[in-house]
């Protein structure tokens, strides 16, 4: 049956329906310092398939995530953010015993940031297969689900019967989004994350992430395999080398973009939501991967991440200011 929900009848017109992670993420004010002596903290909305649905619906975007969350007051504030930042919550369901999880990172720019996960019992892993509304599935013009979401059951059967659902029709991006602390194995998740890149029309990952995905870690290699598995669009990002995307057209690279890093966490969930605006607007692949790439710099420019998310104008903004130099 489909999931119930606490905001109203099912969605209509669901432009990007992202699945999966969502949490509090408790990000310290001090940057530069160890958690051991940060004294006090900000609170944000997180979660990746979360922070790409904020992201997406800074662009116009109709936007909803299917999740789930604690009934804490964390889970309260969950439902509140969502519907602060235009984003659909009517699939987020509460799982009773089950705490809303935070995350603690520390702040060491410009590419240090270990993240700390409080995930005992996640309630976004326990997302059930008949729980799931797959008639909004099948509509969504956009389908985002990530591999994290893959890691253990009932979410992994859920996430792989949402991505057959999908049928590959219309746009279906799996995120690569590979996190060792999440499975036995980077073997395992290879095995898994092969069977859900049947379903899928986009992947994105780094090169780390595509070496558990296919095995492979150079990009051109590794946006060959992807294609191999029937993957019509490849994202690789390279970090400071930039990002190699190939639609079967031949590889198209997008170089880095200069930014003063604060805080690199919510860059590449950024870059996804401007990756789906993209490709929802019919853009070239050139095009679409340089608006990523952009709006992933600011975000990395920011402490924060969902509250960061950029706006059109202000990725625009970016582009042009990079153009000039």
């Amino acid at each position: 049956m489909p999931v119930q929900t606490e905001s109203g009848p099912p969605a209509a017109g669901v432009e990007v329906l992202t699945m999966g992670r969502v949490g509090v993420d408790v990000y310290p004010d001090q940057v530069g310092v160890s958690l051991a002596d940060v004294t006090s903290f900000g609170k944000y909305l997180g979660g990746s398939p979360t922070n790409v649905a904020v992201a997406a619906a800074r662009y116009g975007r109709r936007a909803a995530v299917i999740t789930r969350t604690g009934e804490d007051p964390f889970g309260r504030y969950v439902h509140r953010a969502l519907r602060g930042f235009g984003v659909d919550d009517r699939f987020v369901t509460s799982v009773p015993g089950a705490p809303t999880p935070v995350t603690f990172c520390e702040i060491f720019p410009p590419d240090d940031f270990p993240l700390y996960f409080y995930r005992e019992n996640a309630p976004d892993l326990q997302i059930h297969a008949e729980e799931l509304d797959l008639d909004a599935i099948r509509s969504a013009d956009v389908f985002w689900a990530t591999v994290t979401g893959l890691s253990v059951e009932p979410s992994r059967s859920a996430t792989l019967a949402a991505l057959e659902a999908r049928g590959r029709n219309g746009i279906t991006v799996l995120d690569l989004d590979y996190r060792p602390m999440f499975w036995e194995s980077r073997e395992q998740a290879r095995a898994v994350v092969a069977e859900a890149l049947r379903h899928v029309t986009v992947a994105v990952g780094n090169l780390d992430e595509c070496l558990t995905a296919v095995g492979a870690a150079e990009p051109h290699e590794a946006a060959k395999v992807l294609h191999e598995a029937g993957v019509s669009l490849a994202v690789v990002k390279q970090g400071p080398k930039g990002v190699l995307a190939d639609d079967g057209g031949g590889p198209v690279e997008v170089p880095p973009m200069p930014v003063d890093v604060v805080n690199g966490l919510g860059a590449g969930d950024a870059f996804g939501g401007a990756l789906c605006h993209g490709l929802l607007s019919g853009w070239d692949t050139e095009r679409t991967i340089s608006f990523a790439n952009a709006a992933g710099a600011l975000v990395a420019g920011e402490l924060s991440c969902s509250d960061a998310m950029p706006t059109t104008e202000q990725v625009e903004a970016k582009l042009r200011e990079v153009a000039s130099v």
